[in-house]
């Protein structure tokens, strides 16, 4: 029996989240989750008010505070006034966030590959389909 389209995306909701973890897991880093989730929202989507960060991050907004705190000291992301709102402050990831972000990924990329070295090149054309539809629902660009 074909599984239906509901067990379709469950299933790759769920194989993502266990790929990331086991990634996370193996790397040994001890950096937040949270860090490169919300560096991974920055890189998309800023400049972004504290709230917004928090919402989009899904965490408390005292707890985005703290975030933003330890990650302004390290040199992760930057804080300027809005100039909408002089009472409010913008956050926009910095060349140095990016870097880490892009190096976090290129770690994670290598930790998951073994994972996938068995494919044949009709299986490696599937899944590479596969993430660049994935990649154009979620608004991902898509690597060489």
């Amino acid at each position: 029996m074909e599984p239906s389209r509901e067990q379709t995306i469950e299933t790759l909701l769920v194989s993502v989240n266990r790929l990331i973890r086991i990634a996370v897991q193996a790397t040994g880093n001890t950096t937040s989750q949270a860090v490169w989730r919300t560096l991974g929202i920055l890189e998309t989507d800023q400049p972004l008010r504290l709230g917004e960060l928090a919402r989009a991050s899904r965490v408390s907004q005292p707890t985005m505070t703290r975030l933003v705190g330890s990650m302004l000291a390290d040199g992760l992301i930057a804080r300027s006034v809005d100039p909408d709102d002089s009472r409010g402050q913008l956050i926009e990831i910095t060349p140095a966030g990016a870097e880490r972000l892009t190096a976090w990924r290129a770690t994670l990329t290598r930790t998951v590959g073994p994972l996938f070295a068995d494919l044949d090149d009709d299986q490696w054309d599937v899944l590479h389909e596969a993430s660049a539809l994935v990649a154009s629902r979620t608004r991902t660009e898509i690597t060489a």
